[in-house]
């Protein structure tokens, strides 16, 4: 069963569309660039291997650009699975550990700090703080940009000159690009080196064909309405299954506690939210820190299963299938330490930055306003929550503690505005809103 059965929208016509339309403007345009705003869980990195061994299979040899070498790693090795014998160089650094030591293992691919010694290969991949040393080198006539709106535009003019034409891959939904100085005597200019690499090359080009991506794979049915209408309401995209295609089921019974009450809901509708009485606290408040303790410990003890159009058979909810997500560091220091002492090791616990293009069966998140008795930029910024909410398939269970929705209400946005600038819709404010309201369908009263 999928999406089409129910609605007579059929996810995978709508996706090949999508992606025929993008490869032939990247194949087969005269534009120097052209640009893909990508939902969560789209098929970003499938686009990319796919357009990228099009256009190594088309006699036209290309350099990649990813924002992390994780990200490097991960295309090369995609691009191995698809073709074990394409020709591919990973350019890293001098570090003592540059890249995975899964490459090792692949014949096909050629690894250097030198970008000389890849000469001829028909991909190149390497970040873009890497490229930005390349010089005195013949530019390629292709490039592909990974997770173009994670990417500074002071980063792209660094390598712009390495290639003629590119393919801008990214989701305009996540966090905006992180810069450690200030930068508001930049806001509003069209070269503002701290505005996304994306941002930047359509102010200078607004002529650049534009394309999105219009299926979430990742998203079941009950959240890619929620997270398309919160976080992408003029970029709307659909889940790429329906109602009933995922169920999550438990061989154990809930013990009528919170996070057991909060665990069936979230396995019923998709979402949950244990919530605790308000009160302000400290950033690491130990209370909500053992209640996420208890979610994740709990969804272990009751021997989940997950059903999906990925397999026939029910797979186990092991603990590599749960992520933990948090606002700020601490926190998720705190919620491993607890997790520790519950004897749970191997449940990821991160903060939405390191979560950001990774996909999990469960995740359980503290929500970035719980126990504050303000709400800053940092805690309302929409990309935040956006990744918070969209690293599922299955079910997302919040931990909050009461009384968020009068914050947000005391506290509304003074930002200043900057002329110029393009406003980004929905404001954190407006998608915090838009959150609560949905969960609260969903609210479990957490008991003492």
């Amino acid at each position: 069963m999928t999406a089409v059965a129910s609605s007579g929208f059929d996810p995978g016509a709508a996706a090949t569309r999508a992606t025929d339309a993008i490869l032939r403007d990247t194949l087969h345009g005269t534009d120097r660039g052209v640009v893909v705003d990508s939902p969560p869980g789209a098929g970003k990195s499938t686009l990319v291997v796919r357009a990228a061994l099009e256009l190594a299979a088309a006699g036209r040899p290309l350099m990649i650009i990813a924002q992390t070498n994780a990200q490097v790693d991960d295309l090369v090795l995609r691009l191995a699975e698809k073709d074990s014998e394409l020709p591919v160089g990973r350019l890293h650094s001098s570090d003592a550990d540059p890249y995975d030591k899964a490459l090792d293992d692949l014949p096909n691919v050629r690894k250097s700090t030198r970008a000389a010694d890849l000469a001829g290969l028909d991909v190149v991949i390497s970040t873009a703080a890497k490229w930005a040393h390349v010089k005195d080198v013949e530019p390629w006539r292709h490039a592909i940009v990974d997770e173009a709106y994670q990417m500074r535009s002071d980063a792209l003019l660094a390598v712009a000159g390495l290639f003629e034409r590119a393919l801008f891959v990214g989701d305009p939904g996540q966090l905006d690009p992180f810069a450690i100085v200030g930068s508001e005597q930049w806001a509003g200019l069209s070269y503002d080196p701290s505005a996304s690499a994306v941002t930047t090359l359509l102010a200078h080009n607004p002529e650049l064909p534009q394309h999105r991506l219009p299926v979430s794979w990742r998203l079941p049915a009950s959240a890619a309405p929620l997270v398309s209408d919160a976080f992408y309401p003029f970029t709307p995209f659909r889940s790429g299954t329906d109602h009933g295609d995922r169920r999550l089921s438990f061989a154990v019974p809930s013990d009528g506690s919170g996070p057991d009450r909060v665990i069936d809901e979230a396995a019923e509708a998709g979402w949950g939210l244990l919530e605790l009485p308000a009160r302000h606290t400290p950033r690491t408040d130990p209370e909500a820190v053992r209640a996420v303790a208890q979610v994740v410990r709990r969804l272990l003890d009751r021997g989940g299963a997950a059903t999906s159009e990925r397999s026939d058979e029910p797979v186990p909810l092991t603990a590599d299938r749960i992520a933990v997500g948090t606002a700020h560091r601490d926190q998720a220091a705190a919620v491993r330490s607890a997790l520790a002492n519950l004897g749970v090791t191997d449940v990821v616990v991160d903060t939405a930055n390191r979560l950001q293009g990774r996909e999990y069966d469960v995740t359980v998140v503290l929500h970035p306003l719980s126990g504050r008795p303000d709400a800053t930029a940092f805690h309302l910024e929409t990309g935040r929550l956006c990744v918070l909410a969209s690293r599922h398939r299955h079910a997302c269970v919040v931990v909050c503690r009461a009384g968020v929705t009068e914050l947000l209400d005391d506290h509304p946005s003074t930002e200043p505005v900057q002329l110029g600038v393009t406003v980004k819709f929905p404001d954190g404010w407006e998608a915090n809103h838009a959150v609560l309201a949905h969960l609260a369908e969903h609210r479990v009263a957490s008991r003492p």
